[in-house]
């Protein structure tokens, strides 16, 4: 067996654990300093009682869906990939993805496996690509898994 190589972005636990933190607490900061400052004043508490909780929801609506249900890691072994989260790991052989979408633009660049057969993970597997210095570049290694996921199918499909 050949040497494993990280695919998946290693920013992932700043993206999941890290970056939540701060941003609730960046919201909390404001919202408190604004509902403070509104207090003292008499005046312009509608952006603070309103505005702040509506940005804090669709926050973790956004977080939630795009956030936390990225893995932790997802290693590259050949012909197959091992995927890592909350102390759990599945090997899955690329012949078993029936589909590999990457959202480069997004932050974090998303990948989003769809799978023949259900993991401990679930039919669906996200992880974070690996950032690109330049941000609107494709990522090669993403585009060299898309290609190995169709070879491995179409030899799949021939037996």
């Amino acid at each position: 067996m050949g040497r494993m190589s990280l695919i998946s972005s290693t920013l992932t636990f700043y993206y999941k654990r890290v970056f939540p933190i701060i941003w609730i607490g960046g919201c909390a900061l404001v919202g408190g300093l604004g509902l403070y400052a509104g207090l003292s004043k008499g005046s312009g508490l509608f952006p603070f009682i309103v505005v702040m909780p509506i940005i804090f929801v669709f926050g973790i609506y956004f977080m939630k869906k795009y956030v936390f249900d990225l893995v932790d890691e997802v290693l590259d072994d050949g012909d197959a990939l091992v995927v890592k989260n909350n102390g759990q790991e599945q090997r899955i052989a690329l012949a078993d993805i029936t589909n590999v979408s990457y959202a480069a633009m997004t932050s974090p660049p998303r990948v989003v496996l769809s799978l023949r057969h259900p993991t401990v993970f679930g039919d669906e597997v996200a992880f974070c690509a690996p950032v690109q210095i330049m941000t609107f570049s494709q990522s090669t290694l993403i585009t060299d898994l898309i290609k190995r996921v169709e070879r491995a199918r179409e030899s799949h499909h021939r037996r």
